[in-house]
């Protein structure tokens, strides 16, 4: 035990993510890993049988009796997501603090009803966004706010994993894979103010399965983001480029490189995952995620700062609607604005 009070935290939803969460708040020096969740019986047991702490299958009734500081909400739904917001909404009724797997919700209405929730009671609220949280995205994003890229040009984004299994709608692949890519262009160019997207149905697919989706930021820069789920995944799945008019950041594999290439030198600066004592894998991205909540939380910095935020998330999933009714509306150009 440590000599500093932990955070206390509980995870609902135990599928494979949701046991990942439980198992690095256990590793976590400064988590107290106190219940587990789930609506199925026999994983709830598993889980509890197997982190050695009380399980439940009612959400209400794990808060009420265990009080928890934190709650991780990693339950999936239709569209992979409708299951996040009556979970959230008890957790930050509660007077907990809440760390809520992407994408936050499926329904935009739903998404500001958690984000509005959680500013009426002054709790911390935040999104998995675990791809950025990485010391190679740290780089960049140290890089673009320092001035090194000079005045914002363009940002492309790519990220395609292989899912080729049958899916319950149309937009799931644009809901689903997006907001890691959304939420990481808008950290590093800021807020995005139109949308265009194009997408097609690969062979054998039933949803919008690769994407090409244009944006124009609020800065005035341009972006473009590739989005797939019919690329299997034998080798890279993401690559992010940020330039402007003194040069450039790449972030290759969210964890594996950043580099900087300066306008004005042919010298390139190049911060890369070492060897002993970095990333082994994509579970450490989450662990990363989950500590920098975890520590926010025991610091008692305010629900503002939270890096990754609720209202992070529900910007992210405001772009990939308009994105969605681009498409139902003949590809044209649509304002985060119009999206209610």
């Amino acid at each position: 035990m440590s000599d500093y009070n932990q955070v206390r935290v509980a995870v609902i939803g135990l599928g494979h993510i949701g046991n990942l969460h439980s198992r690095l708040y256990q590793a976590d020096e400064m988590a107290e890993l106190v219940a587990v969740c789930d609506r199925i019986p026999a994983k709830a047991e598993a889980a509890g049988s197997h982190y050695g702490v009380p399980a439940f299958t009612n959400a209400q009734e794990m808060l009420n009796a265990i009080n928890p500081s934190v709650v991780s909400v990693a339950t999936g739904g239709f569209e992979y997501s409708s299951d996040h917001y009556e979970p959230t909404m008890q957790a930050l009724a509660h007077g907990c603090h809440v760390l809520c797997e992407k994408p936050i919700c499926n329904e935009i209405g739903k998404a500001r009803e958690m984000v509005a929730l959680a500013k009426e009671k002054s709790r911390c609220f935040a999104i998995d966004f675990n791809h950025r949280f990485t010391p190679a995205a740290y780089a960049a994003k140290r890089w673009v706010d320092t001035g090194e890229l000079g005045h914002a040009l363009f940002c492309n984004m790519a990220l395609w994993i292989g899912r080729f299994e049958e899916f319950e709608t149309k937009n799931y692949h644009l809901k689903a894979l997006n907001p890691h890519s959304v939420n990481l262009m808008q950290w590093l160019c800021g807020p995005v103010e139109t949308v265009q997207c194009f997408a097609l149905v690969a062979p054998g697919r039933n949803i919008w399965s690769t994407a090409s989706i244009n944006m124009r930021f609020v800065s005035g820069a341009v972006g473009h983001l590739t989005s797939s789920y019919d690329i299997a995944r034998a080798h890279s799945v993401e690559r992010c480029e940020v330039a402007g008019t003194g040069g450039r950041v790449v972030i290759d594999e969210m964890w594996q490189q950043a580099t900087l290439f300066p306008a004005s030198s042919p010298e390139k600066r190049v911060h890369s995952n070492p060897v002993f004592g970095g990333f082994k894998d994509f579970d450490d991205t989450f662990r990363e995620r989950l500590r920098c909540f975890i520590r926010h939380v025991a610091a008692g910095c305010s629900p503002e700062s939270v890096d990754g935020s609720g209202a992070e998330g529900l910007a992210a999933q405001i772009v990939i609607q308009a994105a969605i009714s681009s498409l139902d509306e003949g590809n044209r150009p649509v304002t985060v604005t119009e999206i209610a």
